[in-house]
This record gives structure tokens, C-alpha cells and sequence, in this order.
């Protein structure tokens, strides 16, 4: 039986889930399929921020920054338990950017985006200011600024949360196998990689938002070209232990002058990164290798007293960016903007995304269905931009009050374990406990942070299919499970999917 839908959207990354989020609450029947689970390429694999990006300054990408910061501020509200304030502390070497451009740098950060719930800049002194003490003594002069930290694969995930809510059907590990054009439709086939299962759509409108993927669909797929293309660039991260006090983070300028974020990550740990190298291989590929490691280590070795060694690694992932191709020779001067291309070849328009970063993924779906106003006249207004994403949904965007309710209703859930729950599902948490009224009620203990209670709602409501689905992309308890209890809850998970399916 064939499905008739207005929007079919290949790629559940950001960029597919928001799309197919505004356009569901634009009113449009909706279906988004996703080759693998949702955000499991680049979207997971990001460096956790929401940010202006202060290094496209120096490229004079005013406009980008300038949305970027007005969409940071946006979001803040929209999701305010996955997204917060971070303070990062920029240690200065007087042989790289001089002081003054640097200056001139944040106080254009500060005020480009309109600035309302961040502190501004203030400049450190390093060996005075506590933010100084892990850093070596030879740097004096530091400056600490604003951005945002962002759970990125949960972003995905209450994006297709809220398109499914509004009548959007999400389908994971479900590509599409075949899309052509038939009497000003496109009939798209998807096929479950799990079950085998395939499914029939007719649909006014092809949406290509397929992100590393997004040519292989455009050519392969959809059997279209278009003038337009994407670069890759590898980005590898590091986690290591953190090693500093304080709830701050780090950004250090390198030799070749780009810059690395050392962000405090998960409580006890540190994440650090980026790379940014032209990639070629298969996107699903993607590794990190030996040189990067050394180049992200002596880069934070540079400035901090404690020096860590490869043995110190507690993971790595690397993502591969989709950069859109403006014919820069230099990986780290590609525009982080995005570009639509639409194709309306027989009467069956195809709207293919190239580019774009996490933060202005809203504008991007907004902007994206302006692209698409002629072919659908009756669709509905702009209504993201003052609408809260899943579990957001707190008054005036307030976690500390929202911490605080948590604490009165659930009195025996310790302090860690709200904060844990409240900081992935706000105010959904509630959905998880349900009647629960001691840990008990939360049924199996797995390790870390995870019980089933939890286990249950991700496969009931987040789309989680395998272990790596729940430890890794809903939530990051992998990093403090044991072998040995990762194992178990393996076992646990493959037998109970079994006997489900």
C-alpha cells in the first residue's frame, strides 16, 4: 500500500529532524526516514555547542556569526535542559592573534547577536583569577567569554520528538532505497535494514537533507544532479579526565591558528577538540588516527601544567562535516553557511541542503520551507522560533526553578539522579518515572545513571534499537559503565529485544 504525504525527508540528522519538525507544524503530512538510527553520523558527533563561532570573525563572516548568536539566544529558550551557559577562559600567546585583535574579536561577539541572557567579556588575569591556576605561568593575560553547551544528539531527538507529536511518521534504519519521479511526484521506497520491511510513498516534495550523504542521494537515489556540492572535513575529539576545578571551560589558540575547545564535559570529564581535515573516504568510515591525537594533546599541552599522554584517552569519535564547497583551499576557512538548491525538474520539486551547523538548524528548516511556498500555498506561518522543543517547556525558560520542582515531587531520587534526568528529558522526566515512588520503582539498575524505567521510554518514544542507541546517542552512560556492566546490559538488551520482536 502506497503512503501519500506532502514531505518526504531523507537524513535524521539535525538538519532532516528540524525540517520535518517545521513543516509538521506547518500543517504538512509528513515522513522523515533515516538510513541508521537518528543523529548517529555527524549530528552525535559534533563538539557539543551552540555558538556564534568566534573563529568566522576572522573570515568575515559577520552575517553568519551575527545568526548564529541571535539563534544561540533562541534556543536557550526553546530547550532550556539540554542547552546552557558556558564560560570559556581563552588563555592569550602573545605569538599568535595579538591581544587587541583578540579584543576587538570578542567585544564584536558580544554585541553582533543582540546579547540578553549571557555575560559579556572580562578580561583575567592568569595568575591572580582561579580560572589561571591549571595554566602554565608563562601565559599572564587570558579573557573569558560566553557561548552555550548542547546535548547534540537529544536536540535531534526532540526534533523528531515534536514533528511526531505534530503527525510526522519517523522511520529509522529505514533508507531509501529508490526515489524517482512519476506524474509530478516522487515515489520513494524505503527498506528497514532490521526486519527487511519496505514501504511505498507518494510525495509532493523531496526534501534531501542526507548531510555527508547528500550527493550519494541526490545522484544515486534520487537520479538528479545539481551544480552545487559539499566538502568533507574530518573532526576528531578526545575525552579524557578533566583536570581542572571549576565548572569553566578552555579555548586555546594553536600554532597554525586554529583554535581548540577543552570543554568540561559530563561532570568528570573533559572534551577536546576539533580537527578540521579534507576527508574522502566513505563518511561511515570515519576514525581518528594518530596524528590527530598528537596534534589535539600538544595543542592543550601548550598551555596547561598537567600534561596528558594518549594513555589518559577515555574515548574518541570523529564526525565528518558537510561543509558547503565555496572553493576555499583551506578546510578551516570553508563557510559553515548553508545553501538550498531546488529542483522542480517535471513538475516533483527536490530540495537538497548542502552545509549548515547545529545552531542554526531552526533558521535553516524555517528558511528551507520559505524555499517551498509555491508548491505548498496553504502550509502554515513561522511558529518555531518562540516554540519550546520537548521537555523545554518550562516557565520563562527557568532550569534552576524547574531543579527545584524536581526535588519536591521526587524527594527520593538523589541529587545526581535529578540533575541526570532533568538536564536530558526536563520536564518529561516524568514520562520515565511514571508511578515510581523509590528507586526501587525504576526497576533494573544497569550501571551508572541507567535503570529500565529509562530503557523502557527510549524504546517506547526515542526510537532506541540497540544498546549503542541508549548508552551512547540518548544518553553518555557508556562513559561510566564498566566493561563488564556494559556487557550485561548488552546481553539484557539484545534478549528483551528479542523476546519484543
Amino acid at each position: 500500500m502506497t503512503q501519500e504525504v506532502d514531505l518526504f525527508v531523507i537524513g535524521g540528522g539535525i538538519n532532516g529532524a528540524g525540517v520535518a519538525r517545521d513543516a509538521a507544524g506547518r500543517g504538512l503530512s509528513v515522513v522523515l526516514c533515516e538510513k541508521d538510527d537518528l543523529a548517529e553520523g555527524t549530528s552525535s558527533r559534533s563538539g557539543k555547542l551552540v555558538h556564534g563561532g568566534l573563529r568566522y570573525l576572522e573570515y568575515y563572516e559577520f552575517r553568519l556569526v551575527r545568526e548564529a548568536l541571535i539563534e544561540r539566544e533562541v534556543l536557550m529558550n526553546a530547550a532550556p535542559h539540554i542547552i546552557w551557559p558556558l564560560r570559556f577562559v581563552l588563555p592569550h600567546s602573545p605569538q599568535d592573534r595579538p591581544a587587541w585583535l583578540v579584543r576587538l574579536g570578542l567585544f564584536l561577539y558580544d554585541n553582533l547577536g543582540g546579547r540578553k541572557k549571557l555575560p559579556g567579556t572580562r578580561t583575567l588575569n592568569l595568575h591572580r583569577d582561579p580560572e589561571g591556576a591549571p595554566i602554565l605561568d608563562q601565559y599572564k593575560r587570558g579573557f573569558e567569554y560566553s557561548d552555550c553547551w548542547v546535548d547534540d544528539a537529544r536536540l535531534v531527538i526532540l526534533n523528531a520528538l515534536d514533528a511526531k507529536a505534530k503527525g510526522a511518521t519517523i522511520l529509522t534504519r529505514s533508507p531509501a532505497v529508490t526515489a524517482r519521479r512519476e506524474d509530478g511526484k516522487w515515489h520513494v521506497t524505503t527498506q528497514n535494514t532490521l526486519t527487511g520491511e519496505k514501504r511505498e510513498f507518494l510525495a509532493k516534495c523531496l526534501v534531501n537533507a542526507a548531510g555527508p550523504w547528500v550527493t550519494d542521494v541526490l545522484t544515486r537515489v534520487a537520479g538528479a544532479n545539481s551544480t552545487r556540492n559539499v566538502r568533507l572535513v574530518k573532526g576528531s575529539h578526545i575525552i579524557v579526565p578533566k583536570f581542572w576545578e571549576g565548572p569553566h571551560s578552555y579555548l586555546v589558540q594553536n600554532h597554525d591558528k586554529r583554535v581548540i575547545f577543552i570543554n568540561a564535559y559530563e561532570g568528570d570529564k573533559a572534551l577536546i577538540g576539533t580537527t578540521d581535515i579534507a576527508y574522502e573516504g566513505r563518511a561511515e568510515d570515519v576514525t581518528i588516527d594518530d596524528a590527530e591525537v598528537s596534534y589535539l594533546l600538544d595543542c592543550v599541552n601548550r598551555y596547561f601544567k598537567e600534561k596528558l599522554r594518549p594513555e589518559d584517552i577515555l574515548e574518541t569519535f570523529s564526525g565528518v562535516r558537510p561543509l558547503f564547497d565555496d572553493g576555499q583551499g583551506n578546510p578551516s576557512a570553508v563557510t559553515r553557511d548553508y545553501v538550498f538548491d531546488l529542483d522542480e525538474t517535471a513538475g516533483a520539486p527536490l530540495l537538497n541542503i548542502f552545509g549548515g551547523k547545529i545552531t542554526t538548524f531552526r533558521e535553516l528548516a524555517e528558511r528551507g520551507m520559505h524555499q517551498l511556498d509555491r508548491i505548498f500555498p496553504r502550509m502554515g506561518k513561522d511558529w518555531t522560533e518562540t516554540a519550546p522543543l520537548p521537555g523545554g517547556d518550562m516557565p520563562d525558560a527557568d532550569f534552576d526553578a524547574f531543579r527545584e520542582t524536581l526535588k519536591a515531587d521526587y524527594p527520593w531520587l538523589s541529587r545526581e539522579m535529578r540533575e541526570y534526568y532533568g538536564r536530558r528529558y526536563g520536564t518529561l522526566t516524568r514520562d520515565i518515572i511514571g508511578t515510581a515512588t523509590s528507586v526501587d520503582g525504576l526497576g533494573q539498575h544497569f550501571g551508572a545513571c541507567l535503570y529500565e524505567a529509562e530503557v523502557t521510554y527510549l524504546v517506547e518514544n526515542e526510537w532506541a534499537q540497540t544498546p549503542e542507541d541508549v548508552i551512547w546517542r540518548r544518553t553518555k552512560n557508556r562513559l561510566d559503565m564498566t566493561d563488564a556492566e556494559i556487557a550485561r546490559f548488552t546481553q539484557w538488551f539484545n534478549d528483551a529485544h528479542a523476546e519484543a520482536a
